[in-house]
């Protein structure tokens, strides 16, 4: 059934749902459009709607081929909605599930397309902040790019800032999915341009490998390995994406490289990807069970009504509770942040886990060859202050008896 949405548009039917709302088939004065209706809960908050109505202008003037465009808002009653691009095709999240991982040419590609977008965006002050596979769309009805790869839109820009009014979140709230957020989100700091770049760095790995580098089990966990964790090397990568990967996904902000860096380097990538294949990586990660330390029970109540803190190591953790969630898949969520103490408890157990001895085992040639000096050199000490210590006895016990002849020939009787 037909419903009117402002006064210009039109939508007829349901072809997609998130967590922050419902998106719509519509009609415009220009032909068909997407129209994402927010949920009613945030319609109802007017802090929203007023930074909703502020940022209409930044969002409606990002004109770029590979950002899905928004072409208007519209304010109507319970209705708070972005009329926007219709893309015919899917988005990335269900193309990685239906198929597998991608060929790193295709991987590649799809991924500097979304950098492109992104550059755009920075340049024209605006923060993504939650880029994530169900946030990029693959055009289908565009002229494919290298390798037959389709050509990457970038979409709902502007959603992470705007449902993060200060009303709702605060301070000490996180808005975002947990697998993508960069360190400095969870340590408390400004978003900037540089955490979208670890996003996207994380949705390449995701797109080769299958899974995000730091996600799976509690919650809890999946932040503190973004703060204090290293993504070791992938084997099988090619050595020029696992290059750029890690770059991007330094822990500090500025090591990261900018958009355009990032699409540039990849492109120039390409023709060394044509022949390579995808990554080897298994059908399905082994499902684990991981206890919350005490530092991450905090993030318990963000699982509450699931029954479980099992989880697959796979693309994503689900996220946001709730009696009747939009989709299957929550993907956008708000937490607590954690204090400095918990982040301080993160990296002194990060440090007590490097700092551990390896087994007997596992212990290399030199590490053996320095433990041996190590001993050789104690006993020389040992055997040092013993021999000091045997002419100090020897000493002490000749001392009196000279002592005793000298007063006896000082005083003896002269003749």
């Amino acid at each position: 059934m037909a419903r009117k949405i402002g006064s210009r548009y039109t939508v007829h039917q349901v072809i997609g749902r998130g967590s922050a709302g419902t998106v719509w088939l519509g009609e415009g004065p220009d032909g068909p459009v997407a129209v994402k209706l927010l949920r009613e809960d945030l319609a109802a908050d007017q802090v929203l709607v007023g930074r909703f109505v502020q940022e209409r202008t930044a969002l409606t003037c990002l004109d770029h081929p590979r950002v899905v465009g928004v072409h208007d808002m519209v304010v109507d009653g319970s209705d708070l909605a972005l009329v926007m691009d219709l893309v015919q095709g899917t988005d990335l999240r269900t193309r990685l599930e239906r198929d597998g991982v991608l060929d790193p040419l295709v991987a590649a590609s799809v991924i500097a397309d979304v950098a492109d977008g992104l550059a755009a965006a920075h340049a024209a002050g605006i923060v993504h902040r939650d880029v994530k596979p169900e946030n990029v769309l693959l055009d289908l009805a565009a002229p494919p790019g290298p390798g037959g790869a389709p050509r990457a839109k970038l979409t709902d820009f502007g959603i992470a800032r705007l449902v993060d009014a200060p009303r709702r979140t605060r301070a000490t709230r996180i808005i975002g999915t947990p697998d993508y957020l960069a360190p400095e989100i969870i340590e408390g700091l400004e978003p900037r341009a540089a955490v979208d770049i670890y996003a996207l760095a994380t949705v390449l790995y995701e797109l080769l490998t299958g899974a995000t580098p730091f996600g799976g089990g509690h919650t809890g966990a999946v932040l503190r390995r973004h703060v204090t964790e290293n993504v070791p090397p992938v084997e099988g990568m090619p050595d020029g994406l696992w290059r750029i990967i890690s770059e991007c996904l330094a822990k500090a902000p500025a090591s990261r490289l900018r958009a355009a860096e990032l699409a540039s380097r990849l492109r120039e990538l390409l023709p060394e990807l044509a022949d390579v294949g995808p990554l080897a990586v298994p059908a399905q990660r082994a499902v684990t069970e991981e206890a919350p330390t005490p530092g991450e029970a905090v993030y318990a109540e963000a699982d509450a009504g699931r029954g479980t803190h099992r989880r697959r190591r796979g693309p994503a953790v689900p996220l946001v509770p709730g009696p009747t969630p939009d989709s299957t898949r929550d993907t956008h969520t708000s937490l607590r942040r954690p204090s400095a103490g918990e982040l301080a408890s993160y990296a002194e157990e990060s440090r007590a886990q490097r700092t551990q001895p390896a087994p007997a085992h596992r212990r290399t040639r030199a590490q053996l060859i320095r433990r041996r000096r190590t001993l050789a050199v104690l006993i020389a000490v040992i055997l040092l202050f013993a021999g000091a210590a045997a002419a100090w006895t020897a000493f002490a016990a000749e001392a009196p008896a000279h002592a005793a002849g000298a007063v006896s020939s000082t005083w003896c009787p002269r003749l």
